[in-house]
């Protein structure tokens, strides 16, 4: 008996809870007797509608930006690195020192090439006075000919000698002066790959250099677009990475294809006043033009994005903008976006976010 008292308190509290709250939306619905008429909202009259438009097609190919001139600084000399003058982030000249290997094995290599030449010179001189005296011997008649033609052989041979040495020369001092490593190209010192006191070799890399004025992205093209981009000579590149769309100075499809990716190489050169932030490594797109075709856009400052979700507000019949999921695809110029899904041709956006949502 209990328990069918306490629960039929319990719904009729639970009835008058909902009678309440009945009462409370209604009362909200119903306007206040000398309230304002809304004003018309500000987001119907400055819609933008969604349209079928012709725009020029193009094929976005992944790239990455490299340096146009760059060098890879090796060792020429088998020796120690005893010093380095400059580290990575630093702009040097063509010509400037870099680095310095150890020149005691280069310098003795000089000194036996000098030691030599002296060696030759004084070997030339005996041979040239031998020959003078053998050709006054001839001349009266106490040797034969046969030793003037021996006299002459040692001469030129010892004149021979004499070159050798001094190429030989020349050669330790060409060495002697690849213990300094310099630079090639002006530009910027991009990594430095060894440490003094490591043993640099001839072809191992020592520094990596690039010229930071002179940039470009390199992607690929796939096969089924090389028919539309044969004379191709315009394109835009997309650097995400600064937020910027610039016009390539020069593009250049080159004239081979890779087997194994069925691809082929594009590059398409940067303007000189690229933003600090594009460096040799930052990606790219490369915006290839195909033609013209008919997409559905709508302008791209209308998105909204919160990570994964790309919504924008839908002017509905009433003039309130309505917040909806909508799939884009590409943004073409003019700074309109392909809609893919989520609108159809005649709806109205509001272009600005900010005043759909006050």
């Amino acid at each position: 008996m209990q328990h069918r008292t306490i629960a039929a308190a319990t719904a009729a509290a639970i009835a008058l809870t909902g009678a309440l709250a009945a009462g409370l939306l209604a009362a909200q619905d119903k306007p206040a007797p000398n309230a304002p008429a809304r004003p018309p909202a500000a987001s119907a009259a400055q819609a933008v509608q969604v349209q079928l438009r012709a725009v020029e097609d193009y094929y976005a190919a992944d790239a990455v930006v490299e340096a146009v001139r760059q060098a890879t600084v090796s060792a020429q000399i088998a020796g120690t690195i005893v010093q380095f003058y400059v580290d990575a982030g630093d702009r040097v000249k063509r010509g400037q020192l870099l680095a310095r290997i150890d020149t005691r094995e280069t310098d003795a290599q000089v000194a036996a090439s000098r030691a030599a030449v002296a060696q030759a010179e004084t070997a030339v001189v005996q041979a040239r006075l031998n020959y003078e005296r053998t050709k006054r011997l001839v001349a009266q008649n106490f040797v034969s000919q046969a030793a003037l033609d021996k006299a002459d052989a040692d001469y030129k041979a010892a004149l021979a000698a004499l070159e050798a040495a001094r190429a030989g020369t020349a050669q330790a001092a060409t060495a002697r002066s690849f213990a300094e490593i310099r630079a090639p190209i002006d530009g910027v010192v991009s990594q430095r790959l060894m440490e003094p006191g490591e043993l640099a070799t001839p072809g191992r890399p020592v520094l990596a250099l690039h010229d930071a004025g002179a940039l470009r992205a390199v992607g690929s093209l796939p096969q089924f677009v090389l028919a539309q981009t044969a004379k191709i000579d315009r394109a835009h590149v997309e650097l995400a990475a600064v937020g910027r769309v610039v016009a390539a100075t020069r593009v250049t499809v080159l004239p081979a294809a890779d087997a194994r990716l069925l691809s082929t190489l594009i590059r398409a050169e940067l303007p000189a006043d690229v933003p600090a932030g594009v460096v040799p490594g930052t990606a790219a797109k490369i915006r290839v033009p195909l033609g013209t075709t008919n997409r559905l856009v709508m302008p791209a400052a209308a998105l909204i994005r919160r990570g994964e979700l790309t919504a924008v507000h839908v002017i509905g019949p009433d003039g309130a903008p309505q917040l909806r999921q909508v799939r884009v695809g590409q943004t073409f110029d003019g700074d309109v976006v392909e809609v893919l899904a989520g609108l159809a041709a005649g709806e109205r956006v509001q272009p600005n976010p900010l005043v759909a949502a006050r």
